[in-house]
């Protein structure tokens, strides 16, 4: 079958890969729709240190049934639509131990320590799929990076009586948005892209903030009437945000980050005591953010057709990850087969 491949940094290709056997428990994906993710893009720019070339990126997928394995429960049918949860979990180290399996410390996500969805199909034990046959094809491509989103936010402890700060629009950060709006939560969105920050506009963001020509310390302080925002989230990677986000959350504030920088990050700490800040990691998501994801999507409808920026079809699947590369502006970019 084909499979597209990242073979070295800056260069992704179509190859034949053996098809994936089917195993008990498992069950065969015909692959439909898949989201380039971040990561995907740092790993064809040669910035993933998850990741060992080649690899066949991917992880935002929406497939359908086409075959199941021995032992697979009746409701896994032929023809049903479905979402992967693209992680995986050891069940004994002492993130599993407490229940925090996003964070397994033997994860492998697929596209990164594993192959991924970039293919025409992929084999995965029934537990990693989600049916589901009311949202449109295309949107379950959309599930996974909003749920990491709505991750953050639940990390966040986000209420209705919380003001917030995202610090990147991408589509992670977008998750982050509307996850926050979804609680009550006031929103200030952060982004160098105008189209992005529009979005989040669009999307319940009460301010937005161009970093590019706004000084953003200033109109935080401005719009918080110098207290500090009580949560901010840093969904961009930049050691400049990652300091940022300190500096923007008030007195008894929490930080969220859900990017992680590719170089090291100095800080002044003294703020860490004297704000006395919660500062968290925030990594993938739970089988509860995705449900909760899948809900929100069926209630807009077709607004969330505005999150896809661009469908490229499986057969020029070739030229995405350059696309985008070459196009930062662009919110979420989605292969069609």
């Amino acid at each position: 079958m084909k499979a597209l491949l990242i073979e070295s940094e800056g260069i992704s290709r179509f190859t034949d890969v053996a098809r994936p056997q089917l195993g008990e428990g498992d069950v065969r994906i015909s692959i439909r729709h898949v989201g380039i993710c971040g990561s995907d893009l740092n790993t064809f720019r040669g910035l993933n240190p998850l990741v060992q070339l080649p690899r066949i990126p991917g992880h935002e997928i929406g497939g359908e049934i086409v075959e199941t394995g021995a032992g697979v429960p009746p409701t896994y049918r032929r023809g049903q639509r479905v979402i992967v949860l693209p992680y995986t979990s050891c069940g004994t180290c002492s993130s599993c131990r407490k229940g925090r399996v996003n964070a397994c410390r033997y994860n492998r996500t697929l596209g990164v320590q594993q192959d991924g969805g970039l293919a025409e199909e992929i084999v995965l034990p029934a537990e990693k799929l989600i049916l589901n046959d009311t949202l449109e094809p295309r949107f379950l491509a959309l599930v996974e990076p909003l749920s990491v989103g709505f991750h953050a936010v639940a990390r966040g402890r986000v209420s209705a009586s919380d003001r917030i700060v995202v610090l990147g629009c991408g589509m992670i950060g977008m998750g982050v948005v509307i996850g926050a709006v979804a609680r009550g939560a006031e929103v200030i969105a952060v982004d160098l892209s105008p189209e992005k920050t529009a979005l989040a506009k669009q999307f319940g963001a009460r301010y937005t903030i161009d970093a590019g020509t706004e000084d953003v310390v200033a109109r935080i302080v401005e719009l918080t009437d110098d207290q500090g925002v009580d949560v901010a989230f840093e969904a961009v990677g930049l050691p400049e945000t990652f300091r940022q986000a300190i500096d923007l959350a008030g007195f008894c504030g929490r930080v969220v980050y859900v990017g992680y920088a590719k170089a090291p990050v100095s800080y002044q700490t003294q703020m860490f005591n004297l704000k006395e800040l919660d500062i968290m990691g925030s990594r993938n998501a739970t089988r509860s953010d995705f449900d909760a994801v899948i809900a929100y999507l069926e209630t807009i409808g077709d607004r969330a057709a505005s999150l896809i920026s661009k469908v490229i079809p499986f057969a020029d699947a070739e030229s995405a990850l350059p696309f985008w590369d070459k196009n930062r502006d662009v919110l979420k970019v989605v292969v069609e087969r």
